[in-house]
């Protein structure tokens, strides 16, 4: 069985005064769950959500909460946005100095292990530790802002992790997801090359017919082309 396809907002583009009612908004438009993009300045340029903000709109929605650590210390911040409400915590193995060491403390904190890989990082850099995860991202985009424009030369890796997924056996626990620069007119090519799970931030949010037209037109079109 075909993992299913997800929708997973990127939460960077809201309005940070109404966070909580953004994210309520979210999952009222029909989104599978919350994707904070969390940076520390110092891997990625920029700054963005602690966990005390994670924490404090936990309550306004049911929905699974995930943590992109785009920081230098995941290690040390790992069991803080666990005990923030995030579910599953996504490290960069370009900032892990023992990646397998890191996704398995994840793990024993009780959240989920899930590993992301830059642009310019092969997929071969998560070919040992698929067993301890259960979603690999690929970046789209190189991070650190929202806005960017999609990366296509990155299906080709896409297609990679979903053949190493599958050829370990992991097709059915292990999803395969993307983030940057996803929209209408660029979630199929990334959907036919292997991703289930789609990360849209600026293109949700643009859509002249809500929030609610944008998550169905975006999952129908991955659907579409995931099933091709």
């Amino acid at each position: 069985m075909p993992r299913p396809i997800e929708i997973a907002p990127s939460v960077l583009p809201v309005d940070f005064s109404k966070l909580g009612e953004e994210i309520a908004a979210l999952e009222a438009a029909g989104v599978d769950r919350i994707q904070f993009d969390v940076m520390d300045g110092q891997f990625v340029p920029n700054l963005t959500f602690g966990p005390d903000v994670i924490a404090s709109v936990r309550r306004h929605t049911s929905l699974p909460f995930e943590a992109h650590l785009m920081v230098l210390t995941p290690d040390l911040l790992a069991a803080e946005y666990i005990k923030a409400g995030c579910q599953r915590l996504i490290v960069h193995a370009e900032a892990c100095t023992h990646l397998h060491r890191t996704l398995a403390n994840i793990r024993s904190l009780g959240a989920t292990a899930a590993v992301a890989l830059n642009p310019a990082t092969p997929a071969d850099a998560v070919a040992h530790v698929l067993d301890l995860v259960d979603l690999v991202l690929i970046m789209t985009v190189n991070p650190g802002f929202g806005g960017q424009s999609y990366i296509a030369t990155m299906e080709p890796k896409i297609r990679e992790v979903r053949a190493m997924i599958d050829a370990a056996g992991l097709a059915e626990s292990v999803d395969v997801e993307v983030d940057g620069g996803i929209g209408p007119n660029t979630v199929a090519g990334a959907a036919a090359a292997g991703a289930n799970v789609l990360v849209a931030g600026s293109a949700l949010f643009r859509d002249p017919q809500g929030l609610a037209h944008a998550v169905a037109d975006l999952r129908a079109r991955a659907m579409a082309a995931f099933a091709n």
